[in-house]
Order: structure tokens, then C-alpha cells, then sequence
């Protein structure tokens, strides 16, 4: 009896921690950009931040919703989708309008252009909004006639967390092309890293699809990777000054 009580008890209390680990899961994806996005508004400077973070992640979360389409996994996976790509806006959009302000050439880059050298660095948002639009679009095409295919749909889930896993990448080759973490913080970094542990740890205890444990394991090597870069890069910058 006092075996069955204690259950009783711990039921509400694990649903409860169930329910506070699904919304820091939709919640949290956005966190690690919020002091990004504060420092880019303070100092009108978007050197610290690659908008490619951007173009990995709206790729990767617009095919992850087409994946939930072909394979119901978790809704908490797929609202954490939804909040990373209006995240993602919210950054490009910050950083269109900071480079308009600063900008002294009357020259402006757009889609309709065609121009690969200038591809994803558009001057102006509704460009980046018409590239998720048509994405989108062909995403739909091909998961309508192609549904029924189980490789289909597994090729789906893989693409989308190979893009999602490289998100780092664009920002730390940008890092060691400049030679400078200028925009970026320990604190930022740590937070990104935390956040890629917990969506890991959540991925596997709630035996989500094997692609997104292969995912987050990646994304912790690469956020350690810039943490490391960071670490450097401003021990190099204290030297010099010294």
C-alpha cells in the first residue's frame, strides 16, 4: 500500500516535469539569440552574428515540419520548429535593418537579382521571407507525391538534422576567418552549449527518432568548438592591448 501511495504522488510530479521539459524545449531554442539580439540592437553592429546561422536553420527546421508530416513524433518537436524559424526572421529582420542604417551605398542587393556572390545577403527582409515561401512550396510538392515512401520520409528526418547539426559551422568559420569573436561572450556560448545538452538529453529519454540524438551530440561538439574559439580569441585580444 505505501508503495502504491508513494506512486500516486510521484505521477503528478513527473507529469509536471514532463510538462516544464516540453515547453523549455519549444521555449528555449530561442534564448541563446536573445542576448545576440539585445547586443546587435545596443551597438548596431551584426559583425559578431553570420546570418548563414540563419539560412542552416530555416532550412532545417522547414524540412523538420515536413518530416513530422511523413512521421508524428513528439508536438512539442515540431512547436519548437515553429519557434525557431519565427526566431530566425526575428534575427534576419534585425540585422536588414541594422545594415540599412549603416549602409552609405545607395546599391541594394536582391533575390529577384539572381546573383549567387550576393545569395542570403540581401538588403532587404521581404527577399529572405519569399526564399522561406518558396522552399516551403517545393518541400510540399515533393512530400505530397513521395509521402507514401518510408526512405522517402527517413531521408527527410536526415536531412533536415544534418542541416540543423551544422548550424555552428557558419559561425565558427566566420570566427576563425575574422580571427575575432567581436559580438560574442562566454556566457553566450554557454548558454547555447546548455541548451544543446538539454535537447539531447530530452531527444534520447523520450526515444525520439534516432536522427535528432545523432543531431544534438553533434551541435555540443561544435558549440565547444567556438567556446574554445572564444576563449582564444579574447586571451589574444587582451594580449595585444597589453
Amino acid at each position: 500500500h505505501i508503495q502504491c501511495d508513494m506512486s500516486d504522488d510521484a505521477g503528478p510530479i513527473l507529469m509536471l516535469l514532463s510538462w516544464l521539459a516540453s515547453c523549455l524545449m519549444v521555449i528555449g531554442v530561442a534564448l541563446p539569440y536573445v542576448p545576440q539580439y539585445q547586443e546587435i540592437q545596443r551597438s548596431s553592429n551584426t559583425e559578431g552574428f553570420s546570418t548563414r546561422v540563419c539560412l542552416v536553420l530555416l532550412i532545417a527546421n522547414i524540412l523538420r515540419i515536413f518530416f513530422w508530416i511523413g512521421k508524428q513524433f513528439e508536438l512539442t518537436l515540431l512547436l519548437q520548429s515553429v519557434v525557431m524559424i519565427l526566431t530566425m526572421l526575428a534575427m534576419l529582420h534585425l540585422c536588414c535593418s541594422v545594415q540599412n542604417t549603416n549602409s552609405v551605398s545607395t546599391k541594394r542587393h536582391r533575390l529577384s537579382d539572381l546573383d549567387p556572390k550576393y545569395f542570403w545577403k540581401w538588403n532587404v527582409f521581404e527577399d529572405y521571407l519569399l526564399f522561406c515561401f518558396g522552399l516551403s512550396a517545393l518541400c510540399a510538392m515533393v512530400t505530397t507525391l513521395l509521402l507514401d515512401s518510408a526512405v522517402f520520409v527517413e531521408m527527410l528526418g536526415s536531412l533536415a538534422v544534418m542541416f540543423e547539426a551544422m548550424l555552428g559551422l557558419p559561425q565558427l568559420l566566420q570566427n576563425f576567418h575574422n580571427r575575432s569573436t567581436k559580438g560574442m561572450s562566454v556566457k553566450m556560448v554557454l548558454l547555447w552549449t546548455a541548451g544543446d545538452i538539454f535537447k539531447t538529453s530530452y531527444f534520447v529519454m523520450n526515444q525520439s527518432p534516432s536522427q535528432f540524438s545523432a543531431c544534438g551530440s553533434v551541435q555540443i561538439l561544435i558549440d565547444v568548438a567556438i567556446l574554445l574559439q572564444v576563449l582564444f580569441y579574447s586571451q589574444d585580444r587582451h594580449l595585444k592591448l597589453g
